[in-house]
């Protein structure tokens, strides 16, 4: 088997039913749900199933993420045991509204993606749902 382990890349706006506190801000619970999206593809790619995400091991909030932002969110099995997968997640801002403009629905495309958060985790993959991986 090869040591090139599955990428996933997953983008989606930002809705006002994502905003939880004042300002349109959306709580950091909506980008782990989106990187346990992620971690479910990767281990489709890699195993056939979608797996169980176990644990994170670190997660940082890095910037603020508002109603009307396009995240996108990155994902890559990074280590492999008999079970587990190690996932590295990253989470950028790669447009956002233009508040300052007096249309309303103004966005501009980022320059410079924001990192917004990132994580490490653990899915496990059961041996007999390792349908990719059987001899």
């Amino acid at each position: 088997m090869s040591n090139s382990f599955p990428e996933s890349k997953l983008r989606i706006r930002m809705s006002s039913h994502d905003a939880h506190y004042a300002g349109d801000l959306v709580d950091g619970a909506r980008i782990l749900n989106l990187f346990g999206d992620v971690a479910t593809e990767l281990t489709i790619q890699y195993d056939g199933d979608e797996g169980l995400l176990r644990a994170y091991d670190k997660v940082e909030f890095l910037a603020p993420v508002h109603s009307g932002d396009f995240i996108e969110v990155t994902g890559k099995i990074t280590e492999v045991g008999k079970t587990s997968r190690k996932i590295i997640f990253e989470a950028y801002k790669v447009i956002a509204p233009n508040k300052d403009d007096a249309n309303e629905s103004a966005c501009d495309v980022l320059d410079l993606p924001i990192l917004v958060a990132k994580a490490t985790g653990t899915c496990v993959v059961t041996l007999e749902k390792q349908r990719k991986r059987k001899s």
